[in-house]
């Protein structure tokens, strides 16, 4: 364990290896599917993978569930509820719910890399009631009102 490194506790019920760093930059884990025969997604169809894994994420901490760039351009399927997230006291299996984007169905095969998993400290929040808020140059301005560049 590196110096940068928070231990997360995890239950791997499927074949499949735990998930890795692709390189020593990487943000995220890949996870695959974890699938006893291959499963296909219709265009515009919804569905939700089984990952056969299982976390202890530490208290403090969650774990983003995000889309593979891979997938999205070459198949164009990606993760609904982008990013999702798994609470620290969360201790169900990790399944991810995948939408195909694309005019064709899709295939994804057992052990498939199907998302990513990324470790983010959380902050709790800590409400200030008030009548007003300080005020800034962009004000109410939302939805584009900053302009296109």
């Amino acid at each position: 364990m590196s110096e940068m490194s928070i231990r997360v506790r995890i239950v791997n019920a499927s074949q499949n290896p735990l998930p890795v760093y692709a390189t020593v930059g990487s943000s995220g884990v890949d996870i695959r599917a974890h699938l006893e025969q291959a499963i296909t997604i219709k265009p515009s169809e919804r569905m939700l993978v089984p990952t056969g894994i299982f976390l202890e994420i530490p208290l403090g901490y969650e774990i983003q569930i995000r889309p593979r760039s891979g997938l999205a351009i070459k198949q164009g399927i990606t993760c609904l509820n982008t990013p999702g997230t798994i609470d620290a006291d969360y201790r169900g299996e990790v399944k991810v719910i995948l939408i195909n984007l694309s005019s064709e169905e899709q295939t994804i095969q057992p052990g498939d890399r199907i998302a990513q998993m990324v470790l983010q400290k959380v902050e709790r929040i800590e409400w200030e009631a008030t009548d007003t808020l300080d005020e800034t140059e962009r004000g109410t301005g939302g939805f584009g009102s900053t302009g296109r560049i």
